[in-house]
């Protein structure tokens, strides 16, 4: 059974893969970012307290959710690198480090720009946008670590450990909200509840959630091809 897994992971077969993949991911990146666009910005109407400047929910929810999204894959696959010694996983970690670094930075910039006209400040150490900067320290930290280590076996394994470690800000940032006093609202969208938003704000937001997973998966796969096609591996 692990040896079929292995074989289905490997850098030949995932190439080869994300090859295939890769043009679907682009029509729906361009369809879901087109309707999240248009839908957030022309059909939804505006808040009741916030008004129009609650549209830029529509790029700064999808960067947030993005950066604990991928700083989760890494950690996932810091486990599959030092457990199952996977060639692939320190691949994800090392393309994604820099991805989630963007979204986490975008998030703390368009969070700022709305809480300047709704709290009256762009910054304040509440605790959710604390721990999202916290967040993009690790990122940083990941990105200075790859770049120091010369020696590539024992510097995957370091910055393989390091994600683990930083892997408790992610709960923190999504229940800092309910633990802590915060200004930050609660979470928009529920799993397993009503969502706090309407269906005519609500769909184009979850599109434009789609169209950013699309885009990290396109880059992401991108950069690891042309690794692996510098390397032939």
């Amino acid at each position: 059974m692990w040896h079929l897994i292995n074989h289905l992971v490997s850098p030949r077969k995932f190439f080869n893969l994300s090859n295939k993949i890769r043009p679907w991911l682009i029509a729906l990146f361009i369809a879901s970012f087109s309707y999240g666009i248009i839908g957030g910005l022309l059909i939804a109407p505006a808040d009741y307290l916030q008004g129009d400047g609650f549209r830029i929910i529509y790029v700064h929810a999808p960067s947030a959710f993005l950066s604990l999204f991928i700083f989760a894959i890494m950690a996932g696959a810091a486990i599959c690198g030092l457990v199952f010694h996977l060639k692939l996983a320190f691949l994800v970690i090392r393309h994604s480090a820099s991805i989630g670094a963007i979204f986490t930075l975008l998030a703390l910039i368009t969070g700022s720009l709305w809480g300047k006209p709704m709290w009256g400040t762009y910054w304040i150490w509440d605790a959710r946008l604390t721990s999202e900067l916290i967040l993009l320290f690790l990122y940083l930290g990941i990105l200075l670590l790859q770049s120091a280590l010369a020696q590539k076996q024992t510097g995957e394994r370091a910055i393989a450990i390091l994600i683990l470690v930083g892997f408790i800000d992610i709960p923190i940032i999504h229940y800092s909200v309910y633990w802590w006093n915060t200004l930050h609202q609660g979470a928009t969208l529920k799993l397993f509840s009503p969502s706090a938003i309407d269906a005519s704000m609500l769909y184009p937001l979850l599109s434009m959630i789609i169209a950013f997973l699309a885009y990290y998966c396109i880059v992401l796969f991108m950069r690891m091809n042309n690794e692996l096609k510098d390397k032939r591996l």
